[in-house]
């Protein structure tokens, strides 16, 4: 029972009051989606660590493949996955006591997967650390609540609140919107205690169920970690009042769309805040930053809108950004220097739909400000007014988002060209896919009239 002595305290307390019965082996892949395996605790005691084949990595999100074109001939080889303890978290929706804990992807010589979406971002902090840095970051999670929907061609609609009535749209931070679906939101909070999780606050969104939750700043590998717990979470919490949770860009024609706004800020050695110098004031390093988001997180958006469907959200004056201006307490930009002291001082990055994967995400935005640092890149004048009067500067689909990805080669020298390769192979591969789909659009307009 050595390792209870490296889990963390919530899940020592869970298993306290709880037999352990399982195991759940878990390693996210490029969607974000949990793939793994379930252990019974007493064997899982006794390994060090198990096998999965590399094509968890190359699959869609329908479960098709993409191609590796650096490989002759696919063997699925066998990767070696390593349990990180330090994310062991009770799973409290389980019937038996259960255990999450997340693993680490390595080749069979000890080296890291470089296209594991967890990887992607440690090197990414390390390249930060490499350079005397720490990087903080919180992400805020919106998401919706809506009705079981089991037919996908049948629109989704908001869940029915306890009024009996379906859930309202367009009242942003209204207490009683929040109070209609209650009895979810507490076993979000209950979930959340168990497995040590600190939430920050839940507010209502503009959307008809659309809710948010922040999460407290912190190592951006452990909040993704955190991230990627909380979507599983919500599912279960959702589903247990027989509801389901959708973390979909766009999900509900006419409403806003749900994003994971993600706040940074830089630590130098001496732990202080680069964004502010001596006297209070912003720093170059603090526009240098932004400035390196504005010119490469263009090359990112396929990271950060990974879906045809991302780009529903990016619709002017509804919500969500539609370029990359920056703005102080300016929700119109897709860059905003949020209030704060200096000490605080961060900035947040708005672009991304909560549909992304976290590690992704997370990676991709440092990334783009480590880029600005680097190259001491100077932003574009602060935006003053309603940025949606500004010009696009968001690719207008998931083609046109790849094509920049995939020439952005300062952008896979930081997040690793193993995982640029794949990550655009299996993106292709899921475009071409959607290519095959016949839209109810389509059928409407076009079946009688063309």
């Amino acid at each position: 029972m050595n390792w209870r002595k490296t889990i963390p305290e919530a899940a020592n307390t869970y298993l306290e009051s709880t037999r352990l019965d399982e195991v759940e082996c878990v390693i996210a892949d490029l969607p974000g989606i949990a793939r793994g395996k379930a252990v019974p605790a007493s064997k899982w005691e006794t390994q060090t660590h198990f096998h999965l084949p590399n094509s968890i990595f190359f699959q869609t999100i329908t479960g098709d493949w993409g191609d590796d074109d650096a490989v002759e001939g696919y063997l699925e080889p066998d990767m070696v996955l390593k349990p990180d303890l330090a994310t062991a978290s009770a799973a409290p929706w389980a019937a038996d006591g259960t255990l999450q804990v997340i693993h680490d992807a390595f080749d069979q010589k000890g080296a890291p997967i470089g296209y594991a979406p967890r990887n992607v971002l440690k090197r990414v902090v390390a390249a930060y650390v490499a350079a005397g840095l720490t990087p903080i970051v919180a992400p805020e999670m919106e998401f919706y609540l809506v009705a079981r929907n089991i037919d996908p061609a049948k629109p989704i609609e908001p869940m029915m609140g306890r009024t009996g009535r379906p859930a309202a749209g367009r009242q942003a931070y209204s207490m009683s919107a929040v109070d209609d679906y209650g009895p979810v939101i507490d076993d979000i909070y209950e979930f959340a205690e168990i497995q040590g999780i600190e939430i920050d606050g839940i507010t209502q969104e503009g959307g008809a169920g659309q809710l948010e939750i922040n999460l407290r700043h912190g190592d951006p590998v452990t909040l993704a970690d955190q991230v990627f717990y909380f979507k599983r979470l919500i599912r279960e919490a959702a589903l247990k009042h027989d509801c389901f949770a959708t973390f979909m860009a766009k999900p509900i024609e006419g409403e806003p769309g749900s994003a994971m706004h993600v706040h940074h800020s830089i630590l130098d050695k001496s732990g202080d805040n680069i964004f502010t110098g001596p006297q209070g004031g912003e720093t170059d390093a603090f526009f240098h930053f932004i400035g390196g988001l504005q010119e490469h997180l263009p090359s990112a958006i396929a990271v950060l809108a990974p879906y045809v469907n991302s780009f529903r959200r990016y619709v002017r004056d509804h919500a969500a950004p539609i370029n990359l201006e920056w703005g102080r307490d300016n929700r119109t930009t897709g860059i905003r220097i949020p209030l704060s002291d200096p000490k605080s001082r961060r900035i947040e990055n708005r672009i991304a739909g909560m549909d992304c994967n976290p590690y992704l995400c997370i990676a991709a935005s440092l990334a783009s400000g480590l880029l600005g640092l680097q190259n001491e890149t100077r932003p574009d004048k602060r935006y003053r007014g309603d940025a949606y009067d500004a010009q696009d500067d968001i690719p207008k689909g998931m083609y046109a988002a790849l094509e920049l990805f995939d020439a952005a080669k300062d952008l896979h020298q930081i997040m690793g060209p193993d995982f640029a390769r794949v990550y655009s192979a299996v993106k292709h591969a899921e475009y071409n896919e959607f290519l095959q789909v016949i839209s109810p659009w389509e059928r409407e307009h076009l079946l009688l009239n063309v």
